[in-house]
């Protein structure tokens, strides 16, 4: 299952770079950076990893997303993979909002379990030169609900945007 997931978000980032060369404008987004969860389990975990999007524009300021990412420590693994829309006010430094929905997977200490996700938050993106963005900040209020019983997870990002 995870193979086929990486392998989409690989076709994703994919598409995104070669729709560069096909006159799209500024109308596809690629992301990539470090991200840090605090995942509400029963002993609380502050996880460190990885968040991949790629964003298609429908207009200047909407844009519909699809993110995936990976956090990691004390034994645990959680990845997520979430898609929605987001809007945005385009400019040199450019915040963002969405609401993402899908699902989320959690391994640790021989116990798995895939849940029904969701990711609230924004950021803010700023222009280094054309076509490229440093993700200053990206916040997401991120539940879930694994053994029965809800977690209130936070997720905070920074990396490098492409725009093509």
């Amino acid at each position: 299952m995870w193979r086929r997931l990486y392998l989409v978000a690989g076709l994703v980032l994919l598409a995104s770079a070669s729709a560069r060369g096909q006159g799209f404008g500024d109308k596809v987004e690629a992301f990539g950076g470090y991200s840090y969860m605090h995942a509400d389990q029963s002993t609380p975990s502050n996880l460190n990893g990885w968040e991949l999007a790629g964003e298609y524009k429908f207009a200047d300021w909407l844009g519909g997303v699809a993110d995936f990412d990976g956090h990691y420590g004390g034994g645990a693994s959680v990845h997520t993979y979430l898609f929605g829309p987001q809007v945005s006010w385009p400019a040199r430094v450019s915040p963002f909002a969405h609401v993402l929905i899908g699902g989320a997977h959690v391994s640790s200490g021989g116990f798995s379990d895939s849940s029904f996700a969701t990711a609230i938050g924004g950021g803010i993106d700023t222009e280094l030169v054309h076509g490229i963005y440093w993700r200053i900040i990206q916040g997401d209020y991120l539940p879930t609900h694994f053994g029965g019983a809800r977690q209130d997870n936070v997720r905070v990002s920074t990396g490098i945007a492409f725009h093509f």
